[in-house]
């Protein structure tokens, strides 16, 4: 089952708690993105911890997965799908937050389905 999260509330708890919410966060999508996709991966945690180890080299690969994922969750249910993978590692070079958000918007998307 797929918790639906409010988007804004995720960030506004990430920043008001200096990134503590956003290790939650963190690992809520990555275990959040293999249930609705039906597939085996890297535990919530574990991906959190070689982010930090290789400091986020592993994030990045985090990223395209999770992009993967979620396209792969769509496809599952009928829905068009995208490369989403690329538009989250770029947003990951960039802006990590914004790509969380966005990957949360799809879940909360496939949880209503």
């Amino acid at each position: 089952m797929i918790q639906q999260r409010n988007v804004a509330l995720c960030i506004i708890l990430s920043l008001v708690t200096c990134g503590i919410y956003g290790i939650y966060w963190f690992v809520c999508l990555t275990e959040d993105t293999k249930t609705a996709a039906n597939v085996e991966g890297t535990s919530g945690i574990v991906a959190y911890l070689l982010s930090v180890i290789t400091c986020n080299i592993y994030g990045l690969y985090w990223a395209y997965k999770q992009g993967e994922k979620i396209d792969i969750a769509k496809q599952n249910r009928n829905m068009p799908s995208s490369n989403s993978g690329v538009l989250y590692l770029i947003l990951c070079l960039i802006f990590p937050i914004v790509a969380w958000a966005l990957m949360q918007n799809e879940l909360n998307h496939l949880a209503e389905n």
